[in-house]
């Protein structure tokens, strides 16, 4: 059940960084969907090492950071996937 719910997290988390990020990301649902596992994964330990990862109510710092790492690494990939896909 924690897979699904690995796979819903990414889901939310990496659409949400393609968001904020400037342009259009052509990334297929795949790949956005493993950044955001990735992100999410990545700002636990962020929050984690900062010490906000718990806090009373919503986490919104630690989302915050798992979405901003997702942003990144979606900005990484998209240009290496382009270049891919016209090589």
């Amino acid at each position: 059940m924690s897979f699904l719910w690995a796979i819903i997290a990414g889901l939310v988390i990496g659409l949400l960084a393609k968001l904020v990020l400037p342009g259009r990301q052509p990334i297929p649902l795949w790949l956005t969907v493993l950044m955001g596992i990735v992100g999410a994964v990545a700002g636990n330990a962020l929050a984690t090492a900062f010490g906000v990862r718990d806090t009373g109510g919503i986490d919104w710092i630690r989302h915050v950071f798992q979405i901003g790492i997702a942003a990144v690494l979606i900005g990484f990939v998209t240009p290496l996937w382009a270049r891919r896909r016209h090589a």
